[in-house]
């Protein structure tokens, strides 16, 4: 019989256009009024229909100007003019109450000021000095009597000291945990952020009214960028990387998105307002234009539906029926707690990203760490230490597998050896068919599990199965390789990447094993070796490594296979040249422990797929 819902089908929901993350994530950049002095290095404050900019430089010749404007959310008008004239100086706070401090004048001896200047709405009066000259790295003035300055740029060294301003004096306030300038800056004066800065950061701190401390990085370092909102909704928009940037980014308290771009690239602006109604004016459009007119207004519409997964709707404005995904093409690597032991060609086990197991690794470790979503735990050694091995798991709390790998130098460059766990310790049982290492391995269990490829020390296309109790033969990779990437069962398994020789060439090939043969699958976009992997035939992820010639550095980039073809990804946030990956699926994975050009580390990444809204078909 059929099923009442089968005949009648289910009412969806009609919206005139997608639902999104948040009110800021539907936010667009449109043009707004020209400024009537073309300037950068301004500082600014208010709201977007009632904005102050003020100082700054222009020309070639970065010549400091005194020009006052406000705006009124159409147009600006010029009015009094500061008494010094100086740019970088602090951004100043509201339209009718606003504040500078510091700054660079065009006196060349100092080049700083500590000059404070008060606006009372309609002139600036010179009020008591900041303790230390400079021009801050950061401002956040809620009026012309309660105004907070970070950071800054005097000489070498640059500065974290942090100032408050009661309205009759300043307070040298407990220092930033890293000295910088050019800092976006956000919040009151008792919960601000700055973000970003010189030397290129992507640092972020917050100020609790007492002291800072370092929270979740920008998506990508920036210096010269801008803030408006608060300390828990944010966004920091333009500066350079470099080069100089159009992009936005926005902070909801724990995280980084990023948001629709500017029109125009610019550094060091005049911001104000807030996440959902900001605006920029003026800036450096590039290194060799010193200053412009353009405005730009930042709109996030209160009129949002917020996104579910899972969800289905009809979307009228594009005449389309969408469904809400998980979608890797959205997903981004976050930092998280890091292991204990540093180390490199660690073998990484796990069918999820809160319950996994990097095993020994160079140099000679045999050191076992388990992740359980939020910490490391050190667990029994393996028997014997070894790089760049095997391993299957399905549950590294009760079972894994660590077969073969390179035991140099107190054993044989390419291991048989091959353990056992059962939850509190390591057994030696039934030996690889050859020594190996640099192969690939995949499984469910200390029950299950495959081996592929690797070096005996020749390359070896050879995949052996094991059951249990013993080892035997199935079928051959197309090409041999080692040093390759592997991940999945033993009825689902993906060889990716690896090295040949000669040439001496990182590979790009990427295979499926069924059960009982292998097929040669679309090329990834980069070639990989020692990289990490999560997934399986059907979803994967593949990242760093080494790449993509040898010998290669430290690779950041970050693969997707939807079954079909490889989609470069969000990037890791550092290169690994050697990431102990697992994770279990192609939407989520651990990049952990590994090397880069400055040696050895235990540091770890979480990818978490994002949500997007796809086109579906219906009949």
């Amino acid at each position: 019989m059929s099923k009442y819902k089968e005949i009648k089908g289910f009412k969806v929901q009609t919206l005139a256009s997608d639902t999104a993350a948040s009110q800021q994530a539907g936010g667009t950049w449109a043009s707004g009024g020209n400024m009537n002095t073309a300037r950068g290095r301004t500082a600014g404050g208010g709201t977007q229909t009632a904005a102050i900019t003020t100082g700054g430089s222009a020309g070639p010749g970065y010549t400091r100007q005194a020009v006052t404007e406000q705006y009124n959310g159409s147009s600006w008008t010029e009015v009094g003019d500061l008494n010094t004239a100086r740019s970088l100086q602090g951004d100043c706070g509201p339209y009718t109450s606003a504040i500078v401090a510091g700054g660079v004048i065009s006196t060349p001896s100092p080049p700083v000021t500590a000059d404070v200047e008060s606006w009372n709405g309609s002139s600036w009066t010179e009020t008591t000095n900041i303790n230390t000259a400079r021009n801050p790295g950061g401002t956040v003035s809620e009026s012309n009597t309660a105004s907070l300055i970070f950071g800054g740029f005097a000489s070498p060294p640059r500065n974290a000291e942090t100032e408050l301003w009661n309205g009759t004096s300043w307070t040298e306030k407990n220092d930033m945990n890293q000295s910088k300038d050019e800092m976006a800056s956000a919040g009151t004066t008792t919960a601000a952020l700055g973000a970003g800065g010189t030397p290129l950061k992507a640092n972020v701190e917050l100020w609790d009214g007492t002291s800072w401390t370092e929270t979740t990085d920008l998506n990508t370092a920036k210096t010269g960028a801008v803030g408006a909102g608060t300390q828990t909704s944010a966004i920091v928009y333009g500066g350079s990387t470099p080069p100089y940037v159009a992009t936005t980014e926005f902070w909801n308290g724990s995280s980084w998105t990023e948001l629709a771009d500017l029109s125009t690239a610019r550094f060091l602006s005049s911001p104000a307002g807030s996440s959902v109604s900001a605006l920029m004016a003026g800036g450096d459009p590039s290194s060799t234009v010193i200053g412009t007119v353009a405005t730009e207004e930042w709109t996030a519409s209160s009129d949002f539906t917020q996104i579910n997964l899972g969800q289905v709707y009809y979307n009228s404005g594009s005449n389309a029926f969408k469904v809400t995904q998980t979608s890797a093409a959205d997903g981004s690597w976050a930092s998280i707690t890091s292991g204990n032991t540093a180390r490199r060609v660690a073998s990484g086990v796990g069918t999820s990203v809160s319950n996994g197991m990097v095993i020994a690794g160079y140099p000679q470790e045999n050191e076992v760490e388990t992740w359980n979503g939020t910490s490391w735990t050190e667990v029994a050694e393996v028997n014997s230490a070894r790089g760049s091995a095997g391993a299957s798991s399905n549950s590294p709390n009760s079972s894994a597998l660590f077969f073969g790998g390179d035991a140099r130098p107190s054993g044989p460059e390419t291991s048989a050896l091959n353990e056992s766990w059962n939850g509190s310790a390591w057994t030696e049982v039934g030996d690889l068919p050859a020594g190996l290492n640099g192969h690939g391995g995949a499984g469910v269990s200390n029950t299950s599990a495959l081996s592929y490829g690797g070096s005996t020390p020749s390359a070896t296309g050879a995949t052996n199965e094991w059951n249990g109790s013993s080892w035997t033969s199935g079928g051959a990779m197309n090409t041999a390789r080692y040093y390759l990437t592997g991940t999945g069962t033993t009825t689902s398994a993906l060889a990716l990447g690896g090295f040949t020789t000669p040439p001496s060439v990182i590979r790009t090939n990427a295979e499926a094993y069924d059960g009982s043969s292998w097929t040669n699958l679309s090329a990834t976009n980069s070639g990989h070796s020692f990289a990490g992997a999560s997934g399986n035939t059907t979803e994967a992820l593949l990242f760093g490594g080494e790449g993509p010639s040898y010998p290669g550095g430290a690779m950041t980039q970050t693969e997707y296979w939807d079954g079909t073809s490889w989609t470069e990804v969000a990037d890791l946030s550092a290169g690994n040249l050697s990431p102990a990956g697992f994770g279990g699926s192609g939407v989520s994975a651990i990049s952990s422990f590994g090397n880069g050009p400055s040696g050895l580390f235990a540091t770890a990444e979480e990818f978490a797929a994002g949500t997007s809204n796809k086109t579906i078909t219906v009949s």
